[in-house]
């Protein structure tokens, strides 16, 4: 996987491609525990994310509980896979999927 950071301001724009799974959601894990300090607007871009697993849902959950605090948080260009996993879990009605 690969994480793409771009600050713009207080947003923070994130893009992922591959997979975010158990091998690879720590990484992610600790890019945000860096980069969200003063962050307000925290947006993913999944447009070449294929595979997330219960792993990368539990990172995206932390993520949003902090957000929430300090902001808000998007995903935007989630392929059908992701999205139904997102469905089938519950995540599409908790987190904001555009």
């Amino acid at each position: 996987m690969e994480i793409g950071i771009e600050r713009n301001g207080n947003t923070l724009e994130i893009k992922l491609t591959d997979r975010l799974d158990t091998v690879t959601s720590p990484q992610l894990e600790e890019k945000l525990k860096k980069e969200l300090e003063g962050v307000t607007n925290l947006q993913f871009d999944f447009a070449e994310l294929e595979y997330i697993s219960s792993a990368g849902l539990r990172v995206l959950l932390t993520a949003s509980k902090k957000m929430k605090k300090q902001g808000k948080m998007e995903i935007h260009n989630v392929n059908e896979e992701v999205m139904e996993v997102f469905t089938i879990t519950g995540f599409a009605d908790i987190l904001t999927i555009l």
